[in-house]
């Protein structure tokens, strides 16, 4: 039997206190997924504008459908990985070609979400281990680890396996550019020491705990600041110092890439593959949030909101999309009540897409690739 659509079925109940706690939630995770939107546009392989993109309309397209209360839907690194890998793949060396592609898995990705979802097919969910999730999620993050240190670094790297980006890494050693990995280094070890003794250290504070927890969450947000501004104080670009450069401002223009039957299905496969990774990682997520609460997700509605996000993401320039561990954890802790968070999340990105954009011209490439 067909799944029955039920049009933004968190809205009975929700009552204006709720919007005032989902608006104050939305302010902290919009800072926190702007940077995070830039970087893993950077690890898709595609230009910065385009995380940004992938970070609006697809938020409201789960808003209509999904069905878990606080779940934050945007790019995320494994699917970046993902894609970057794909659209490789077809693109032969064309950027034009490679940004098309990027675009069709996610549309193709929305296409295959909704269809599971219409078809009931959410139980799929339980077929896959946690152990190989979690095997492929690890070998991932090395591979993503591996895949940032040129920008790290400041060198030039080739290859897709850990082993040829090892060798690459190698033979470029002698080329690091040393302000380049000041930059690199500080990020990193600023964002490890947010992770840990920060936040110990703010938990010994007379700050109320949500309070002390959220602003060790702020890391990322605090490592852009100060890392942007040394490199335009001190001219670290004229030094080699990658930055992010000028970003488009404006919101996405609505379109469709070109049909090609060859490229469409040459694609099918690995944006299959692509929607069940993330439709797992996503509901495992929305599941565990929810229990929280003693809230309920409906799987086969989880696959049709990632699907609208998705198709969502395709249709204003964007790339797949699912849902974050980091910044579901964060609304959650924020006191998001509904999805409407995410709706005024993806009103704050839409802000900074037209309005902020010039602030990132030195953001250095070093401080997303930590």
């Amino acid at each position: 039997m067909a799944h029955r659509l039920t049009l933004v079925p968190w809205l009975k109940g929700y009552r204006p206190g709720d919007a005032a706690a989902d608006g104050m939630a939305a302010l902290i995770v919009t800072l926190m997924l702007i940077p995070q939107s830039l970087a893993y546009a950077l690890l898709a392989g595609v230009p910065a504008q385009m995380g940004l993109y992938a970070s609006i309309l697809p938020l409201i397209g789960y808003a209509l459908f999904g069905s878990s209360r606080t779940l934050a839907v945007g790019p995320v690194a494994v699917v970046s990985l993902m894609t970057a890998a794909a659209a490789g793949q077809v693109a032969g060396g064309d950027s034009g070609a490679y940004l098309a592609a990027t675009v069709i898995l996610a549309l193709l990705s929305g296409v295959f979400l909704v269809a599971m979802g219409l078809l009931r097919l959410g139980w799929i969910a339980n077929l896959l281990s946690h152990s190989v999730i979690s095997g492929f999620i690890t070998a991932s993050g090395l591979l993503i680890a591996a895949s940032q240190l040129k920008h790290l670094l400041g060198i030039p790297m080739q290859g897709d396996t850990l082993w040829e980006l090892g060798l690459s890494a190698f033979r470029e050693a002698a080329s690091v550019n040393g302000p380049t990995l000041l930059v690199g280094a500080a990020a990193l070890l600023f964002l490890l020491w947010a992770r840990g003794p920060l936040k110990r250290l703010l938990a010994r504070t007379p700050l109320p705990p949500m309070l002390a927890d959220l602003l060790a969450k702020a890391g990322p947000v605090l490592a852009v600041i100060g890392t942007t501004v040394a490199v335009a104080a001190g001219d670290l670009q004229s030094q080699g110092v990658a930055v992010v450069g000028a970003i488009p401002g404006g919101l996405p223009a609505l379109s469709l890439p070109a049909f090609d039957a060859g490229v469409w299905g040459q694609l099918a496969l690995p944006a299959l593959l692509i929607s069940l990774i993330g439709f797992v990682e996503s509901v495992s997520v929305a599941q565990t949030l929810a229990a929280k609460r003693r809230q309920r997700i409906d799987s086969n509605a989880e696959l049709i909101g990632l699907g609208t996000a998705n198709l969502a993401s395709g249709v204003s320039g964007g790339f797949p999309v699912t849902g974050g561990f980091s910044r579901s954890v964060v609304n959650f802790d924020a006191g998001a009540r509904s999805p409407m968070a995410g709706v005024f999340t993806a009103g704050g990105i839409a802000l900074t897409a037209l309005f902020f954009t010039p602030w990132f011209y030195y953001l250095p490439k070093a401080t997303l690739a930590a």
